[in-house]
């Protein structure tokens, strides 16, 4: 019998998928140390990033979806 594999948690966290299947993730360093960071920068850190298509099929393989 074959077991079916399981989605990998650690990516289910940090990734939302979209109804046209893209994949959107939360900028990174955003958590602290945004004191010393300039408005431009704190405004960039707030905002979702798109990933690129050939890192999306990888993710989307990972998520069984």
């Amino acid at each position: 019998m074959h077991k079916k594999g399981k989605t990998k948690k650690s990516i289910t966290k940090r990734m939302k998928i979209t109804r046209n299947r893209k994949i959107i993730r939360r900028a990174a360093n955003q958590d602290h140390f945004n004191a010393r960071a300039t408005g431009n920068q704190t405004r960039k850190k707030h905002t979702t990033k798109n990933i690129h298509k050939i890192d999306a099929k990888k993710i989307l393989q990972k998520l069984k979806v």
